[in-house]
Parts: structure tokens; sequence; C-alpha cells
């Protein structure tokens, strides 16, 4: 089996428009959640979200979707592309505020509404040879998108494979998390015990996966590597987790067992944390069961970029690598009074780690779950 190396990453994100400026923020305990500005939300339970505040159209573009103008700005940011990678994205929505403007009967690009578009349009800028596939897995999307990528690299179905991964944040979305009474009348408070929901964002980020054998024929530094990856479904309920945790139990050590490696060896945990207060307690009860008396550091970065959606696993990969890197983990904006299970775990500061190895999760309504390993620079 092939290892699987990432060689390239970029994000964007209400905190920035590239990894550094993200991770500077994060650790200087910023936050990109404001009161929404770009649509009404005085009849929704909350006015906050993590928005990108110029992700706006030009005029002649008044048609077209604002995930155009967030792709464009992602893409800039990436090392050419080889033009065989096999492309796989990772979108909830797509272009939906297209949708809403067709509702009101204004002039609008219907194309920009499909999930296909996104992969159109990154594959045209690209220059790919192939137009790949999307994965929609609610708010697990890319980080399953990256377990395929990883996966096809892994048993020599492709050597180069970029995950493209993108959600905005439009009055539909909003409207519906509000009508689920998901959303926090307050910027979220990942695992603090006065957590009320969730606090939407948008961003974007685009992973490059290669192969060894890839790696040294391009003659390129891999950042580190994707050792392991899980995925699992609970089937308890369309929006709540199951609450004995057992999907992400099970993706957890799918993980695990895929990279070779016992609960000792993570160093730190990027949970998915999304401030509601059925996802946090299952998280807690799942990292509990996995890991028993290891007392791993967990971090959430949801407290300052909001819950980007599908875009969440691979922004969230990107931070790990530089987690692993530097040997710090980003403080968790928003935690001050912890819930039981996250005193000594959780931080609101960052926090040294030691060690090779950092967990990132996710999870989704329709009781998604999905688990990536990565492994620092270096680490064979």
């Amino acid at each position: 089996m092939s290892q699987v190396l990432i060689t390239d990453v970029a994000a964007v994100t209400a905190l920035g428009d590239d990894i550094e400026q993200l991770w500077e923020g994060l650790m200087a305990g910023e936050t990109g959640i404001k009161p929404v500005r770009h649509f009404p939300v005085e009849n929704y339970i909350s006015k906050y979200a993590a928005c990108i505040e110029d992700l706006t159209l030009p005029g002649n573009l008044t048609e077209n979707s604002r995930i155009r103008i967030l792709l464009d700005r992602l893409l800039e940011k990436m090392f050419p592309v080889p033009a065989d990678s096999f492309l796989i994205t990772a979108t909830t929505k797509a272009g939906i505020d297209n949708l809403e403007q067709l509702c009101r009967g204004n002039r609008t690009d219907t194309q920009d509404i499909l999930l296909s578009t996104i992969l159109d349009i990154v594959s045209q800028k690209l220059k790919l040879t192939a137009k790949g596939i999307n994965i929609n897995a609610a708010c697990a999307s890319s980080t399953i998108a990256i377990s395929q990528g990883a996966a096809m690299i892994s048993s020599g179905r492709a050597n180069s494979v970029i995950v493209c991964c993108i959600d905005i944040i439009t009055e539909f979305i909003f409207s519906g998390f509000s009508s689920l009474k998901a959303l926090s009348p307050f910027p979220c408070r990942p695992f603090d015990r006065t957590r009320l929901g969730l606090t939407p964002g948008e961003g974007a980020a685009a992973i490059l996966l290669m192969s060894e054998d890839r790696v040294k024929k391009d003659n390129l530094s891999p950042l580190g590597r994707v050792l392991g990856w899980g995925v699992s479904n609970d089937a308890t309920h369309i929006t709540a987790p199951a609450q004995d945790a057992c999907g992400l139990i099970r993706a957890v050590r799918q993980a695990l067992k895929r990279a070779n490696l016992k609960e000792p060896n993570i160093a730190a945990i990027n949970a998915h944390d999304t401030g509601t207060v059925y996802n946090d307690l299952m998280e807690l009860t799942a990292f509990k069961q996995v890991f028993e008396e290891h007392k791993v550091p967990v971090y959430s970065v949801k407290g300052s970029i909001g819950h980007t959606m599908g875009a969440a696993g691979g922004i969230e990969v990107a931070l790990g690598l530089k987690a692993l890197s530097t040997g710090v983990i980003p403080s968790t904006v928003g935690f001050s009074d912890p819930e039981d299970g996250a005193k000594g775990l959780v931080s609101s500061k960052p926090i040294q780690i030691s060690g090779d190895y950092l967990l990132t999760t996710n999870s989704g309504f329709g009781g998604i779950n999905a688990a990536i390993v990565l492994a620092r620079k270096g680490v064979q």
C-alpha cells in the first residue's frame, strides 16, 4: 500500500485568505463571528455567523453565486496542480444562494445551484483532464472526500488527488438551522456548559494528496501524511447523533487501526464540536470510550471560524498539519465553563503538544461520522 502524502494546502475563512492568517488568528484567540449583514436575520433565533465579509460579486456577475468568488480566492493560493490529478469536491449546498434568487423572481444562473457545477469550475480553473466526483455527506463531506482520495492513492488507483471543499452562508442555510433550533443566540461556545447551538461559517479548503513515488518524481516536499481514516453511520436519527457515540467510536477505531497506531500515540484531537448540546456530549462520550484513561488534549476551531459545513474537515486537516509542525494546538474560543468530561481536555488557551500524530473528526446529519489520523512531516 502506498503512503499518502499531503504536498499542498490552501484555505479561506472569516479569519483570512490563507493558512498563515488563519493560524495567527487562532493563536491570538480571535474570532470571525459577527452579526450577519448580507441578508436579514430579524426573524431568526440568531444574528451571528462567521461570514467572509468582502465576498461580493462585481456588477457584471450578479447572476452568479457568491461561491464562485470564494473558489477564485481559494484556488489562486494553490501551487500548480498536476493536470492528471483526480478531483474530489465536497460541498453540501453549492450555489444555493441562486435558488433563493430564483424563488424571488430574480435573474440568476441556475447552473450554480447544481453540485456538479463546483466540479466543472474547479476542473476548468486547474486545467484538469478529468472531471472527478463530488462528496455530499453533510458536515463530514470533506473528511470523507480526503478519506476517499487517500484510499485511491493507497490502493494505487491514483497517484495525485486534489480535494476541494467549499460552502457559503445563505439565508436558505441560516433559516434551516434556525428552524431546527440548532443556532446559538450568541457566538457558539464549544464544549461549554452554557452552549446553546452552533454558529455557521463560510469557508473553503484545498488539499493535494500524492503517492510517495509521485512526490519523488515531482521533487516535492510533503507537509505531512494521511496515515489512517475511518467512516461510519450510526443510523439513529435524521439530525441527532447517537447518544452512545457508537458511530464516531467506530470511525475513530477504524482510523487508528488503518494507521497501525494505539490510542496513546495520538498527541491531540481536533474535534468536530459544533457547540450543540447533543453533538458535544456525543464526542466527549466517544473520546472517553476510545482513549479511556489517556488524557489527550482536545480543541475546536468553530468558536473562531464558525461551522463551515462541507468545508470543515478540509480546513481542519490543514490546521492539523500546522499544529503538528509547530507543536501547539489552538485555543477553543468561547470555552470557559467546562461541560462534564471536558475539564482537563479542552482549553481556552493554546496548548503545547509533543508527538507525531493528530486525530481529526467530523460528524453530520444523518448519523455520518468520519475520522482521519495525520502524521507530522518526516515521520515514517
